[in-house]
């Protein structure tokens, strides 16, 4: 196994709600997430919306403070960084965006969009290795050079998302959070991105933290993954042992709901009721109202992690065995 690059630790992300005169609650958006990721890895994150996929992304990268927990980039605690030398560790970690009409600047150039991280960090001398840097990362991710003075709007949904890889990557970071990086896009160009995207890492070295709710993508781009509900992580594996081997009955019906062509959809297919609010998350396994398999003890004691040999970790009261019956 590769070295590992990013380790989480027991990472947690509350917040407080309600208003002056209310009673105000803790919303627990993510509880105790644990991972490790390896370079040249891509990581895959999913769950339903809500399930707390996106906040443990922003939490690992600062965006928004982690209530606890570890972050450790390069053996360093990247949570403890302060000043220049957290400005100093960021240049190793980018982020794609998942909307590529919003996350460009309408008013800037593709040489100035592109050219951004490496205008804040000042890692350019001259006008003109500015350009030859902008230049080799439009190749890189397949832009013609010569549309290098053109703006946002000229461009097709999958042509921004190139844009938007392209400045991602120019700073050559070890890790790259993609943020649902191909919902917004048709399904033909989604197969494109995501092939670049595979291509880049091959070529930079890159190790990615994939976030989707979409199964039938991360399937194609996704070494490890991790299944979230309601803040936790209720099953870990690679892409085959997911797959192939669900052991969660959440993990399960997810991938019962990815949709077959020639096959029609059945109620059966799909999750029973509503997430349930992070403010007040059920008693025992958080994912018992819901669960098909749910027994009384489900209700009355959280469950605990079960290992399955290579990685392969699934949090469930039940069997293996006795969930897939």
């Amino acid at each position: 196994m590769s070295e590992i690059i990013l380790e989480v630790q027991n990472l947690k992300k509350y917040y407080q709600q309600g208003s002056l005169f209310q009673k105000k609650e803790s919303v627990k958006a993510v509880d105790d997430v644990s991972f490790v990721l390896h370079r040249k890895e891509t990581l895959a994150i999913v769950g339903e919306s809500g399930c707390g996929k996106s906040t443990t992304v922003k939490s690992i990268i600062r965006l928004t403070e982690p209530t606890s927990g570890k972050v450790i980039l390069h053996g360093e605690d990247f949570t403890s960084l302060k000043g220049n030398a957290l400005r100093e560790a960021r240049k190793k970690l980018k982020i794609i965006f998942q909307d590529p009409y919003s996350s460009l600047n309408p008013r800037m150039t593709v040489r100035d969009i592109i050219a951004e991280p490496i205008d804040i960090e000042k890692t350019w001398k001259t006008r003109g290795e500015r350009e030859e840097m902008v230049l080799e990362t439009m190749r890189l991710v397949g832009l013609d050079p010569t549309w290098i003075n053109r703006y946002p709007h000229e461009f097709s949904g999958g042509q921004r998302q190139r844009i938007g890889i392209a400045r991602a990557i120019i700073l050559k970071p070890d890790i790259v959070i993609c943020d649902e990086p191909v919902s917004a896009l048709d399904v033909s160009i989604q197969a494109k991105i995501i092939n670049l995207l595979k291509q880049l890492q091959e070529e930079l070295n890159i190790s990615y933290i994939f976030i989707s709710h979409d199964l039938g993508v991360v399937k194609h781009i996704a070494d490890r993954i991790l299944v979230m509900y309601l803040g936790h992580v209720v099953e870990e594996g690679t892409s085959e042992d997911i797959f192939n081997h669900p052991s969660h009955p959440y993990t399960q019906t997810l991938l019962n709901a990815i949709p077959t062509i020639g096959v029609e959809m059945n109620e059966s297919s799909l999750i029973d009721g509503d997430l349930p609010s992070p403010s007040n998350p059920p008693k025992g396994c958080v994912f018992h109202t819901r669960c098909p398999f749910a027994k009384e003890e489900c209700v009355l004691k959280q469950p605990e992690v079960k290992d399955l040999g290579n990685g392969h970790q699934y949090a469930c009261i039940l069997n293996a065995e006795n969930e897939s019956e």
